[in-house]
């Protein structure tokens, strides 16, 4: 929680940031309300056409298309038309704005009643961007009263809608984005910084390429909004032609991360080879088809703006095909993206077919991409959420059957006792810790008990035999079964020896209460060891097991159902406390003593 407090946190400042940031558009755009006009007619034409030519009446024949279609921008020179009537009864207007696109030059004629051309002409640097939307504006030469039509000539325009939202007006703060208009975009920039502080969470935990990704996207999107919507002109005087070069540049890279993204993020099975494949394929081609024609280069003005939007649709039917067979195997992932991408597909869709100059309408058509990339970007973090519990499942599940399948690597299947395998595995850090007796502990004549009575009730008997060892669950006592009817018992702390005997005399009590049927009492012989804690000598399993199978032997030879021990002759390693120097051979540091006690039944 306290995490997701911070996150929260910073994203409020950085929708705050962001809302100051939009502060001057939003200043500026507190102005006026007169009305903007648009072109009657537009035409196309090579470089040799001129004003004098264009100056003709669309009435009266010509170039001039006077509908809203068959715009182009593959032509030298496009042509615009506006008549007196616009503004008949209005201010007569002092600036031309339109979208931020990249072109040569634009030239104005104010065509006068007399027939006189009065031109004003300005290059691509002259363009003054707007801080609210992808907007930019000229300077006209005078309309006068007089005035019957303005002319404008663009030469080399990459951008239909360069030319099917230019507007003229009076005042230049009518040019741009309302205020609500510039809330909206500065709301959107702070959803997306919260996605970035959860893909950093992420990835910290995740460790996986999908959440980097998810993060570049976010960043990309990012420079979208914040080029696409004019933002970028507040802190950096950025000229118009990186403008319009940054926007379309930072969409094919988004697009490119996002199929990258998807392509990794779906669930193992959710896609088909070659739909993974051909996803992969979509986003390095959105990097390399409109990438490169978003630079908008003077050689490729013929095609570029075309392309830059018909490249685009091979990537939305392969994302679009991709997401619906995820849906289709049942991915859990992929109905989340359906859900952040199917906004974003249509905005896309509708401002794909506004490029191509489908139809036309105004820059303020963009609000609703810039929304839905927002929505996009919070509803896909919430399916990384999401896919996160679902990893960390997944791996607290498999850590979970690892440590099942240890300990039944580790454990007897019949009596639930450590096996020799898990005991050995365990013995050096179980005599570090203190347990420093070792008992062996044999039943007596078992083969007699399997013979006499099946393997059944030998079996029972090696199950009451573990029961009784392990001691009440005593923490001071580790119990194992090495095979057969042979078991070790460690033990540590006082009167171990005692303590081992009780547990040995405890195995005929433990049988004869829970196996019925048997003829005789079931009894058990026992070797057993004390190493003294005052020394620092380290002993092995091996050692340990030899000198007790032969101590446990003894009690056989002795009658069996009895125990035989020795306290173990530990001297220090000299080595031990000598520093830097060689003292030659030294003396072994164990010695074995005679047994030190036989307790018999």
């Amino acid at each position: 929680m306290g995490r997701l407090s911070l996150h929260f946190t910073l994203a409020v400042l950085a929708t705050a940031l962001a809302v100051l940031l939009a502060a001057p558009a939003l200043a500026h755009g507190s102005g006026h309300s007169e009305p903007s006009f648009a072109p009657r007619c537009h035409a196309a034409s090579d470089t040799a056409t001129t004003f004098e030519t264009m100056a003709v009446r669309p009435s009266a024949g010509g170039p001039w298309i006077c509908s809203d279609s068959d715009w182009v921008a593959h032509e030298p020179v496009s042509w615009l038309r506006f008549e007196r009537e616009a503004w008949d009864g209005e201010e007569r207007p002092r600036y031309f704005f339109s979208r931020i696109a990249r072109h040569k030059s634009i030239t104005f004629a104010a065509l006068d009643a007399d027939g006189t051309l009065r031109t004003l002409s300005w290059n691509e640097a002259d363009g003054k961007p707007f801080v609210a939307g992808p907007v930019f504006q000229l300077v006209l030469p005078e309309i006068k009263a007089e005035t019957r039509a303005l002319i404008v000539r663009i030469e080399q325009p990459h951008s239909i809608p360069l030319l099917t939202e230019a507007r003229l007006t009076f005042y230049p703060e009518d040019a741009d984005w309302s205020q609500l208009e510039m809330l909206i975009l500065a709301f959107v920039l702070g959803m997306l910084v919260l996605p970035l502080f959860f893909d950093i969470s992420f990835f910290i935990v995740l460790r996986e390429r999908f959440v980097l990704l998810h993060g570049a996207m976010v960043l990309a999107m990012m420079a979208y909004v914040f080029t696409a919507g004019g933002l970028i002109s507040v802190i950096s005087g950025i000229p118009l032609s990186a403008i319009a070069i940054a926007a379309p540049l930072m969409w094919s890279i988004g697009v490119g991360i996002s199929a990258l993204f998807l392509a990794s993020f779906l669930e193992e099975g959710a896609q088909s080879k070659i739909m993974r494949r051909s996803t992969i394929a979509a986003g390095i081609w959105s990097f390399v088809g409109p990438g490169f024609f978003a630079l908008q280069l003077a050689a490729t003005q013929p095609f570029d703006d075309r392309l830059y939007f018909i490249c685009f649709l091979p990537v939305i039917v392969i994302i679009t095909a991709a997401v619906a067979e995820a849906v289709g195997r049942g991915s859990r992932s992929a109905r989340f993206v359906a859900v952040a991408w199917t906004p974003i597909i249509l905005a896309s869709i509708e401002r794909l077919l506004r490029g191509l100059g489908a139809y036309s309408g105004p820059s303020t058509l963009d609000q609703g991409m810039f929304i839905a990339t927002g929505l996009e970007v919070i509803v896909i973090s919430l399916a990384i959420a999401d896919r996160f519990l679902a990893i960390r499942r997944e791996r607290d599940e498999a850590i979970t059957e690892a440590r099942m399948l240890e300990q039944l690597s580790s454990r007897d299947a019949l009596t639930g006792l450590l096996n020799r395998r898990g005991l050995e595995a365990r013995f050096d850090q179980l005599f570090r810790s203190g347990f420093d007796t070792f008992a062996l502990i044999d039943l007596d004549r078992f083969k007699e008990v399997n013979d006499q009575h099946g393997h059944q009730i030998g079996d029972a008997a090696l199950v009451a035999s573990a029961q009784a060892l392990r001691g009440n669950h005593d923490p001071d006592l580790v119990a194992a079964r090495l095979g057969g009817e042979e078991f070790v018992v460690l033990v540590r702390g006082p009167r171990s020896l005692q303590r081992v005997e009780a547990l040995r005399r405890a195995i005929s009590t433990r049988i004869a209460a829970d196996v019925e049927g048997l003829c005789a009492p079931v009894t058990a012989s026992s070797g057993a060891i004390e190493v003294p804690r005052s020394t620092n000598a380290m002993m092995g399993f091996d050692e340990f097991y030899a000198r007790a199978d032969a101590l446990m032997y003894d009690a056989k030879a002795s009658g069996r159902n009895r125990m035989v021990s020795e306290k173990l002759t530990m001297f220090p390693n000299p080595a031990a406390n000598t520093k830097g120097c060689d003292c030659g051979p030294q003396a072994p540091p164990v010695r074995p003593g005679r047994p030190a006690k036989d307790h018999a039944a």
